[in-house]
């Protein structure tokens, strides 16, 4: 059975309003169901190849070549793709982010990647500040392996604090801002940690292929 815009549409606002806030060391929330459970499977099958990292990490971008993204290309070829971001852009979704967790979207445009963490990865603590509006980190993979494997957080010192619990289906969300530092930390991954990443960035993205609706931002 086909995933319609509005079962993303009610999976992804059910989401929110049972979100499950975090003060420190920053205002971060913890989601559940995030999709439709028919979609989970479907999602964790796209045909993307995991990138090869080449013993080098820390950053996402070193790897640009080989991102992927549900971009206008994968949205025509793949529903999935097609149903996850067409709910994301309604008005329904971007409304409640924007009034739920204080984000200013209005004039941003839809950013949705397809994580693939293999072995060796790592990345620095960092705080998603500047262009990105909103970011949702959204756990997708089964493996109980991958439990220990959510976001680490830390404070505006870059300490250590903790992770984020990484269950299939559930999502870490913040509002960047000069004190939102989350990264993770080199540890042993087996097989593939699997994850989404949506982000709402302003109009000042250059790289425009990235973008799920390049043409048309977000009305919230």
């Amino acid at each position: 059975m086909a995933i319609t815009k509005e079962a993303f549409v009610a999976s992804l606002s059910a989401s929110i309003d049972s979100a499950r806030r975090q003060e420190r060391p920053y205002r971060h929330w913890f989601l559940h169901r995030c999709i439709p459970e028919g979609a989970v499977d479907p999602m964790l099958a796209l045909p993307f190849p995991a990138p090869d990292l080449g013993g080098i990490s820390g950053k996402r971008e070193l790897h640009n070549a080989t991102r992927k993204y549900f971009d206008v290309e994968n949205r025509a070829k793949f529903p999935v793709c097609e149903a996850f971001c067409q709910a994301l852009q309604d008005t329904r979704v971007t409304a409640k982010i924007a009034k739920f967790f204080g984000a200013k979207l209005t004039g941003s445009y839809l950013r949705v990647e397809y994580g693939q963490d293999t072995d060796g990865f790592w990345l620095e603590p960092h705080t998603d500040l500047g262009v990105k509006m909103f970011t949702m980190l959204l756990y997708m993979s089964k493996n109980p392996q991958h439990r220990t494997l959510g976001t680490d957080i830390y404070d505006e010192d870059k300490k250590h604090l903790g992770c984020s619990p990484f269950l299939s289906n559930t999502a870490m969300v913040f509002v960047p801002s000069n004190m939102t530092y989350h990264g993770f930390e080199k540890r042993p991954i087996e097989g593939v940690r699997k994850s989404v990443i949506i982000n709402y960035v302003t109009n000042e993205w250059r790289a425009r292929e990235q973008l799920a609706f390049p043409e048309s931002p977000v009305a919230a």
